[in-house]
């Protein structure tokens, strides 16, 4: 039963990206070019999108577990580190050149077209980086002193 829910909810959180125009590398740019041609009906899709959230959180945050009853597992650090700025940087960038982030990359894969394509396999190389430096390198320890 957990599954069919996971299908719905990605379904339309999918038709939702295309309905936005957020699977659009070019109204993405659009939004991001402040300077130049800026097309602010994205910012409406934005502040849609941080209500529902703010309003689902709210409600998770009172449960202990979900409708299903599948446990509600939030996040509790809430710690600034180099690795979350370092992280955000790197998918700004990546966005604002690309237009195309994680989710519609994976909208425009499904239908076929080349820069979703592309976008995917590049993500997933990059995860596959990150993994082998992760489980490769040994963290900096200190100098002992004498």
């Amino acid at each position: 039963m957990n599954l069919v829910f996971a299908f719905i909810a990605g379904l339309v959180f999918g038709i939702g990206i295309l309905i936005a125009g957020m699977a659009n590398p070019a109204k993405v740019l659009g939004f991001l070019d402040v300077f130049g041609a800026w097309d602010p009906s994205l910012g409406l899709v934005m502040a849609g999108a941080i209500a529902v959230g703010v309003m689902a959180f709210a409600l998770a945050k009172r449960r202990s577990t979900s409708l299903l009853g599948q446990p509600i597992n939030l996040p509790t650090n809430r710690q600034l580190d180099r690795r979350l700025i370092g992280g955000s940087l790197l998918f700004g960038v990546g966005w604002g050149i690309a237009g195309i982030c994680p989710a519609p990359g994976v909208v425009l894969m499904g239908a076929g077209q080349f820069e979703g394509v592309f976008f995917v396999l590049a993500m997933l190389a990059g995860m596959g980086v990150y993994e082998w430096v992760a489980t490769t390198s040994t963290p900096l320890q200190a100098k002992p002193t004498a």
